[in-house]
């Protein structure tokens, strides 16, 4: 009589996978039972949407047009620099939450155990950019509402705003990550991602490059989220893109790869 067979061991591909979708579940149990944090930061962006548009929506589309106020103009121009705002928002409650994992004392429990120690890191991200994804869904919510329309744009320019949000969500994730694991504690962790959502004031979100002093314009007009938004703008309202798409993608593609290799490091690292 044959013996049975041996039950076939599970690759590390499948561990890796297997240990990553855990840490997924884990982190989306935390946002759910924790939303306050997040409600917080999607808040942000719903403000100053509404406080653009209603309290200095004529003022401005009448200085960026040149002509008399149209807020239907406005409310056109500043929604794609509130999208990408709300992502740099909402990657802040993710260095928060990654430093409180690092604080808090499980990340040392996971150490010991048999797991695939990177699908840590992996749990926050995927978690982190689906978030990033659902807050940015209801700001898009509240524009269309509120008289935002993408009448120009095809279905591959819908398509590709997506990809580029993703990706953008990708990027600023892994940077968030490396910032809550340099972070001695949750409020240093806030403190540190801070400038991604100050860098979107300092951007073409709310006016264009060339309105602003021209000592100031280099850094408006080179930074992560000037040619992101130029490019969402131009994806979501038919207008031209120009250089800022191959900028946007470099951006995305570097803040990826520097805060991978970051937060690894950081993670992999003998706690002192």
């Amino acid at each position: 009589m044959n013996a049975p067979l041996a039950p076939a061991r599970p690759t590390r591909i499948s561990l890796a996978v297997r240990d990553s979708s855990t840490m997924l579940r884990r982190n989306l149990l935390h946002a759910r039972r924790y939303p306050s944090l997040t409600l917080n930061l999607l808040l942000t962006p719903i403000m100053l949407l509404l406080l653009f548009v209603y309290i200095f929506g004529d003022a401005m589309s009448a200085g960026i047009g040149g002509g008399g106020a149209d807020r239907s103009a406005y409310i056109a121009y500043v929604v794609p620099g509130l999208l990408l705002m709300t992502i740099g928002s909402t990657v802040v409650g993710t260095a928060v939450s990654v430093s409180n994992d690092m604080t808090e004392g499980i990340i040392a429990r996971f150490r010991t155990m048999a797991i695939h120690r990177p699908s840590v890191l992996v749990g926050h991200v995927v978690g982190s950019v689906l978030q990033c994804v659902m807050s940015v869904v209801l700001v898009g919510a509240v524009a269309v509402a509120i008289g935002f329309r993408s009448t120009d744009a095809t279905a591959l320019e819908w398509l590709a705003a997506f990809g580029l949000l993703v990706l953008f969500a990708l990027a600023f994730t892994w940077i968030a990550v490396g910032m809550g694991l340099i972070s001695p504690n949750a409020e240093a962790a806030s403190n540190n991602a801070l400038p991604l959502i100050l860098l979107p004031l300092l951007s073409s979100a709310f006016t264009p490059v060339d309105s602003m002093p021209g000592w100031f314009q280099p850094v408006a007009e080179y930074q992560p989220f000037t040619p992101a938004i130029e490019t969402l703008r131009g994806l979501l309202l038919g207008s031209e893109i120009g250089h800022h798409g191959w900028l946007a993608l470099a951006w995305c593609l570097a803040l990826t790869v520097l805060g991978y290799f970051w937060s690894t490091s950081k993670f992999n690292a003998d706690p002192k």
